[in-house]
């Protein structure tokens, strides 16, 4: 048998190509392999303190579509209310053979009774259909049809207050010659003056 040969001071003893081996075969148990160390999870920030979330914003003809589908609604409702009410008044048309539109406009420009019941009440009807959908539902009959919702800037439901002022922006737009709807058609957002007003998005549902 040959001879180690001795080891230096400081030296290491090298194993042998037998422990070699049998260290690097060497396999512990399953059990005694401790579990990996698992992060916890970061708690999501809030809403209105982290990212906004990725919407997609109705286009005017969407928009004025569910418009029209609302005022199907609502004209006929606040004619039938206007009728009762004018017949309970006593208030009527004058009579004429002709009904053109220099008949109508002439009423207008007179501020007739009858003329002015009818416009308050379909402006009334208007507003508590405006206020009420978009504070229970933050959409109106014709968004629902046309598959589109009301947001506020941080993606939420509008709250009360909003739905207010967003009510209020349509009394503006009609004010203005309905030129805060056609807004929407110009504005990069598709946001009307409504909108703007009251600080919301009608996004697509």
């Amino acid at each position: 048998m040959a001879e180690r040969e001795p080891a230096m001071l400081g030296d290491t003893p090298r194993p042998s190509t037998a422990e070699l081996d049998e260290a690097e075969t060497t396999i512990r148990p399953r059990d005694s392999i401790p579990p990996p160390v698992t992060p916890p999870l970061e708690p999501k920030p809030a809403r209105r303190g982290g990212s906004a979330p990725v919407v997609h914003v109705a286009g005017f003809w969407r928009r004025f579509a569910a418009g029209w589908v609302d005022v199907a609604i609502i004209l006929p409702v606040g004619l039938i209310l206007s009728w009762v009410a004018r017949s309970l008044a006593g208030v009527h048309l004058p009579a004429s053979r002709i009904h053109g539109p220099d008949f109508w406009l002439d009423l207008i420009l007179a501020s007739d009774p009858a003329i002015m019941t009818t416009f308050v009440m379909v402006l009334i009807v208007a507003v508590v259909y405006l206020m009420v959908f978009q504070a229970l539902r933050a959409q109106t009959i014709g968004m629902r049809l046309l598959g589109m919702r009301i947001v506020d800037v941080w993606g939420d439901r509008p709250s009360i207050g909003r739905c207010a002022a967003r009510t209020g922006g349509y009394l503006a737009n009609l004010a203005t010659a309905m030129l805060g709807f056609l807004w929407v058609g110009f504005d990069s957002e598709k946001r009307g003056l409504h909108d703007w007003i009251a600080g919301t998005y009608v996004i697509k549902a």
